[in-house]
């Protein structure tokens, strides 16, 4: 008798105890087009549409192309392609003139200054093939900008959990161009940036009170 009794009440106890409800699966992460804030705009591809901005040389990073980092958790991921500026003249190359060569470093900025990471592209120009596109609005006969992007180098950076802005900022220009030696000046370009995306995990929505 002692036993049934022992047996009903641990049944009991069963139906009293709430199921254990299943961990929370992770917020997938998430990738994304940046909201850039562009200073000066060299403007759209051709062919691709895609937006190039100019990096200017500068140290106050609220002048610098300013790009959101939407709230997250943990760590976000920053990525964004450089490339040099180049200002293309056909007759500079039938006439023999149109070598260039240019090395740029940009740093990537929290709101305070404080460097988080940098970027550099390095690229030389011959011909009109080395352009990696043409620029739509230009005046000429083909509707394209004489100035264009040149090379191509990725850049990649991981942004803390705590910054919800970052700025890119020019530091060092070295060109040799037909019109000679060029130097980074404040507010001069150093390079420019397309493609600029956003990898994250988003922080759960504020609980309302």
């Amino acid at each position: 008798m002692i036993a049934v009794l022992f047996a009903g009440s641990a049944e009991a106890q069963r139906r009293r105890t709430p199921a254990k409800k299943p961990a929370a699966r992770p917020v997938p992460m998430k990738t994304e087009p940046a909201q850039v804030e562009c200073p000066e705009s060299l403007g759209t591809g051709v062919r691709t549409g895609a937006s190039y901005c100019f990096v200017l040389a500068g140290r106050d990073a609220a002048k610098g192309v300013i790009v959101a980092i939407p709230p997250h958790t943990g760590t976000a991921t920053l990525s964004f392609h450089l490339h040099n500026r180049h200002t293309y003249s056909a007759e500079d190359v039938k006439a023999g003139r149109g070598y260039s060569k240019y090395t740029a470093i940009i740093g990537v900025l929290t709101m305070d200054n404080q460097l988080l990471s940098r970027g550099a592209v390095q690229s030389e120009f011959r011909t009109a093939a080395d352009l990696f596109k043409r620029i739509s609005g230009g005046a000429g006969p083909s509707g394209v900008k004489a100035v264009a992007p040149i090379g191509d180098e990725q850049v990649v950076v991981t942004i803390p959990a705590d910054v919800n802005q970052v700025s890119l900022l020019g530091e060092v220009l070295d060109a040799t161009t037909a019109a000679g030696h060029e130097t980074a000046t404040p507010g001069r370009t150093v390079a420019i940036v397309s493609d600029v995306k956003v990898e994250y995990r988003p922080a759960p929505a504020a609980k309302k009170k």
